[in-house]
């Protein structure tokens, strides 16, 4: 076991892990890392278990320290990362020695980080997921963010370095993690349709008061042919509702099951990466897709994901490198 002894920790820095499936009919979310491409890259890159639990943060990252040491994967958003002084890059794997600590800063360029750490974070799993649900108040560290003075446990074995060391693999996360700006968002029609002209003409800025359930939009406001007052039904990550004020929500991992706003369009599922990397300020441009392009786009990120854990595992066997 590792130990982790968070100094300072960051904004909104949490537990996170895959989603819980399966519960939405009980009113239960599926929460889990908002960027979900860079959470299982991060694994990859450390030979995790796919389901391993990570650390995710917010705009400005903790200070951490590892009295053992440990392998960690940095990857997400730009991030001024240091250990010990020695700066730490992103997308690929890096040795820290015993004593260490890593001071993770600003993102330079997107929302949030993802730390890996070997062997995955060693928390309960609660509902099927290792994840913290904040509002509900469970999962990861008793379902709530870092705290200074908290201690963290990961499952790898210390690694046997004497300097922050790291390796050459990188991986470019282009072009699932687009942090340009603005950023071009795919979206399939709602079943509300929309009275206003050439809706999606205009870009959309990222309000302040956005969060893990949502990502409150200004800009034009829009408006449906049909304003009249409906029953809630079912809504998921990426479902776009439309509050009376005509500013759309995008909900993201922590979402309500249901909602009574109507639904004015679904992100396809490939473009939820960039969505978790949206700051408050930065432009977003929707494009209308078709079903059979959505699927495409999710075929696509899936085989890109494979073939990125078939180049690390073979470049770790020839390196002769254990697993976490």
């Amino acid at each position: 076991m590792i130990d982790i002894d968070v100094l300072e920790p960051g904004l909104l820095s949490s537990v996170q892990a895959g989603p819980r499936t399966g519960l939405r009919h009980l009113g239960v979310g599926a929460g889990g890392a908002l960027d979900g491409f860079s959470w299982q890259v991060g694994n990859a890159l450390l030979g995790n278990p796919g389901n391993a639990a990570s650390l995710e943060f917010t705009l400005r990252g903790p200070t951490l320290r590892f009295p053992q040491g440990a392998r960690i994967a940095l990857t997400g958003a730009d991030v001024d990362a240091f250990a010990d002084g020695e700066p730490v890059p992103g997308w690929r794997a890096v040795a820290l020695p015993a004593g260490c600590t890593l001071r993770l800063g600003a993102c330079r360029r997107g929302a949030r980080g993802l730390l890996a750490v070997a062997g995955g974070l060693d928390v309960r799993d609660v509902l099927g997921s290792a994840s913290t649900d904040l509002r509900a108040g469970f999962g990861g560290l008793d379902g709530r963010a870092l705290r200074t003075g908290d201690r963290l446990r990961a499952r790898g074995l210390p690694p046997a370095v004497d300097v922050v060391t790291t390796q050459t693999g990188w991986i470019d996360p282009h072009p699932d993690i687009d942090l340009d700006r603005p950023a071009r968002v795919r979206l399939l029609p709602g079943a509300d349709a929309l009275a206003t002209p050439t809706p999606w003409r205009d870009p959309f800025r990222v309000a302040a008061t956005s969060n893990r359930q949502g990502l409150r939009l200004e800009g034009t406001p829009l408006a449906v042919r049909d304003p009249g007052d409906r029953l809630s039904s079912p809504v998921i990550e990426g479902s776009v509702q439309l509050p009376p004020d005509g500013k759309p929500i995008v909900l993201l991992a922590d979402a309500q099951t249901v909602g009574g706003y109507p639904c004015i369009g679904h992100v396809v599922q490939s473009d939820l990466p960039r969505l978790a990397q949206l700051r408050p300020g930065d432009r977003l441009q929707f494009e209308t897709i078709d079903a059979g392009g959505a699927l495409a786009l999710a075929c696509g990120q899936r085989q890109r994901l494979a073939r990125i854990s078939l180049a690390i595992e073979q470049a770790r066997r020839l390196a002769g490198r254990p697993g976490p």
